[in-house]
C-alpha cells in the first residue's frame, strides 16, 4: 500500500499527516513554536520540517509516495542562488509593507488583492529596499522554500500561494502590469496546488528512508489546507479556521475581490474560494488565558446568553479583514473583574468580526451562506460553537478532519493521480 504525506507550517506549530489510498490517517507528528524570539527563523523551520519527518514510523516513511506542504499565505522570503535565505523571512502579518502603499496603488489595478500592507508583492516591494537585495536571486513564500530543501528546484510555487503576489489566477499567467514594476529578482514559476514537482533529492530520501521516486508535490496555504481537510464542497459551504488568526474561507461560483476590506478569491477547480484573514483569533485569547483556563471557564459560558462587551480583540496595532486597516487599534477595555465575562466578551466579539465577514462576503457577490465547518483549535469549545451559530444564524459543525495537514495529504495523493 501506498501513504501519502502532507505537512502544514501554521501560526503555531508544524503538523504532519500521513494517509492511507482510502483517505485514512496512518500517523501524525508535530513540532509546536515555542520560541516567539528566533534568531533565525528559516533555520528554526528547516528543524521543524526535519524533525516532524523524523517522528514518522521508518516503515511507513518507506512507503511514502508523495509529500506536500503548506505555509502561512504572504510568508515569504529572499534567497541566493544556492536556495539560502539572504535576510530574515516575513510573516504573514508583517505590515511593514505599509510604506510602499503608494508605489502599490500606482502600480496594480485598483481594489486588486495585493494593494494591503501585508500581501506578499508588498513585502517584495518593501525587501527590494534592503541592503540584502543585491545578494538575492529569488523570491519565495515559504511553502516554496520548504519544498525546496525537499525536492532541490529553486523557484517553484502554486497559484494559492502566488495570489498575494499579483499571480492572475483566471488567466493562470503574471499579468503585464506586475512585469512593469522591473523589480531584478526571479519571481517563482507558478504551476497549479498538488502538481508534481520533482523527486525527493537523493540525500534526503537517503537520510529520511523515503523511496528515491518519492514525489514533493506543489502546495498550498494553511487556510485552503483548512479547507480541503473539512469536508465542504457544495456552494454556500465555508470553513472557519479558528487558529492563531481567524481565516474565513466562503465556496462560491462567483469571484469576489475587494482590497478595500481584504476580500480575495482562490481559484478551487472550476469554483472560488471567497474570504479574508484577520489578525484577531485564538492568539489573543492566549494571551490571557491559558489553555486550561480557556477550557474550564468555557465551560461557564452559557453561548445563548448575548455578551454586552464589544471588544475587537487584536494583540497589536493592524487589522486585515473585514476591516483593512493596518493601524487599527486593539479594543480589549472595559475588562470585568470575573474572568468567565472577560472570556465570553472575547469570544462573542470575535464571532461578530466572522459574522461581519461572512455577511460581507455576501453583500458583495458571493453565494449565500448555508453551512460553517470549523478547523483549528477553536473547533473544539462547544460554548463558542454555540455563539458563534446564534451570530450566523446557520448551521456551525467542526470539520470532518480539523488539521490543515490532512488536507495537505490529500492534496499530495490527488496530485499523482492516487
Amino acid at each position: 500500500m501506498n501513504f501519502y504525506l502532507g505537512i502544514d507550517f501554521g501560526t503555531s506549530g508544524t503538523r504532519a499527516v500521513v494517509i492511507d489510498e482510502q483517505a485514512c490517517i496512518q500517523a501524525q507528528a508535530r513540532y509546536p513554536f515555542e520560541r516567539s524570539n528566533v534568531s533565525n527563523l528559516a533555520d528554526y523551520w528547516e528543524t521543524a520540517l526535519c524533525t516532524v519527518l523524523e517522528q514518522i514510523a521508518k516503515e511507513l516513511r518507506r512507503k511514502i509516495r508523495a509529500i506536500a506542504i503548506n505555509g502561512t499565505s504572504s510568508t515569504v522570503l529572499l534567497c541566493n542562488a544556492a536556495g539560502k535565505p539572504v535576510d530574515e523571512p516575513l510573516l504573514y502579518n508583517d505590515a511593514r509593507g505599509a510604506v510602499v502603499m503608494e508605489q502599490l496603488r500606482d502600480t496594480a489595478p485598483a481594489n486588486h488583492t495585493v494593494i494591503s500592507a501585508t500581501s506578499s508583492l508588498a513585502k517584495l516591494l518593501w525587501m527590494s529596499q534592503l541592503p540584502s537585495f543585491t545578494q538575492a536571486k529569488y523570491f519565495l513564500h515559504q511553502a516554496d522554500w520548504l519544498a525546496f530543501l525537499l525536492h532541490g528546484q529553486l523557484g517553484v510555487s502554486d497559484y494559492h500561494n502566488a495570489l498575494k503576489l499579483g499571480y492572475d489566477v483566471e488567466e493562470l499567467k503574471y499579468p503585464e502590469w506586475l512585469k512593469k514594476t522591473s523589480i531584478d529578482i526571479h519571481l517563482p514559476k507558478v504551476v497549479t496546488p498538488g502538481t508534481p514537482i520533482a523527486e525527493l533529492r537523493a540525500e534526503i530520501a537517503a537520510r529520511f528512508g523515503f523511496p528515491r521516486d518519492c514525489q514533493v508535490c506543489a502546495g498550498t496555504t494553511d487556510s485552503i489546507a483548512a479547507f480541503l481537510a473539512s469536508g465542504a464542497k457544495l456552494p454556500g459551504e465555508a470553513v472557519t479556521s479558528l487558529g492563531s488568526t481567524l481565516v474565513l474561507k466562503l465556496l462560491s461560483r462567483t469571484r469576489v475581490e475587494d482590497t478595500r476590506y481584504g476580500i480575495y478569491s482562490h481559484r478551487l477547480g472550476s469554483m472560488w474560494l471567497v474570504g479574508g484573514a484577520s489578525n484577531t483569533g485564538g492568539a489573543v485569547l492566549q494571551e490571557f488565558f491559558t489553555k486550561a483556563e480557556l477550557e474550564s471557564l468555557s465551560r461557564e459560558i452559557d453561548g445563548s446568553k448575548v455578551s454586552e462587551l464589544d471588544y475587537y480583540p487584536l494583540l497589536k496595532l493592524g487589522e486585515r479583514f473585514p476591516i483593512n486597516d493596518p493601524n487599527l487599534p486593539p479594543r480589549l477595555e472595559p475588562r470585568p473583574a470575573h474572568n468567565v465575562e472577560f472570556l465570553h466578551g472575547l469570544l462573542e466579539s470575535i464571532a461578530r468580526i466572522e459574522a461581519r465577514g461572512y455577511e460581507l462576503l455576501q453583500e458583495l457577490g458571493s453565494d449565500r451562506l448555508t453551512r460553517v465547518y470549523t478547523a483549528g483549535g477553536g473547533a473544539v469549545n462547544s460554548s463558542w460553537t454555540a455563539i458563534r451559530e446564534r451570530l450566523l444564524g446557520v448551521p456551525v459543525m467542526q470539520s470532518g478532519h480539523t488539521e490543515a495537514a490532512y488536507g495537505t495529504a490529500l492534496l499530495a495523493m490527488r496530485g499523482v493521480g492516487a
